[in-house]
């Protein structure tokens, strides 16, 4: 089924996806992948705090390349999100509601996605060219230093997307697998 959601996106916007969903994406997303990741982890563990705000926010594991002119951003093809997951449950208790990313995801961060009620979205890998026009804007909100990996507030409008563990854990990985029964 096709959805038409804005993010941030509510608690009962998530409970509404389901796996299997294509979603379409307008708002803000927040981009950030291993270093920015570690970066912010650091920050928790010193009592710090985030460079914004994760509460029902989504994050996009992606670091474009070099935006053609006129256009706000380059290639924005997602990233392995697996090289997440050891970050990704606190960042789930302090209230994130997605990721967009590609491929499987650990126990620990399936299990954190549905005691969260947050979703797990896929983009297509090898279609950054195509995914990046949806993106209306892109700014760079910390971590200048890392380039690619810094953070940065996306403005998407339509940016489509595929629920793959919604927020009661049921993981299209999983059943897009199983024989049908005869």
């Amino acid at each position: 089924m096709n959805k038409y959601i804005t993010a941030p996106i509510t608690k009962e916007n998530r409970e509404a996806l389901r796996a299997g969903d294509y979603v379409y994406l307008s708002g803000t997303i927040y981009t950030a992948r291993d270093a920015a990741h570690k970066r912010m982890q650091e920050s928790l563990e010193r009592g710090e705090t985030l460079p914004f705000d994760v509460n029902d926010n989504i994050i996009y594991y992606m670091g474009p390349s070099p935006a053609r002119e006129g256009r706000p951003i380059g290639s924005a093809g997602p990233t392995t999100a697996s090289r997440m997951d050891k970050y990704t449950p606190r960042l789930l208790d302090m209230g994130l509601a997605g990721m967009i990313g590609k491929g499987k995801r650990s126990d620990q961060v399936l299990h954190s996605i549905a005691a969260n009620g947050a979703v797990y979205f896929a983009a297509v890998g090898g279609a950054g060219a195509l995914l990046s026009k949806s993106i209306v804007s892109s700014e760079v909100v910390a971590y200048e230093d890392l380039g690619t990996e810094a953070i940065r507030r996306l403005e998407v409008k339509d940016f489509p997307v595929i629920v793959v563990i919604d927020s009661e854990g049921n993981n299209l990985y999983e059943t897009a697998v199983k024989p049908i029964a005869d």
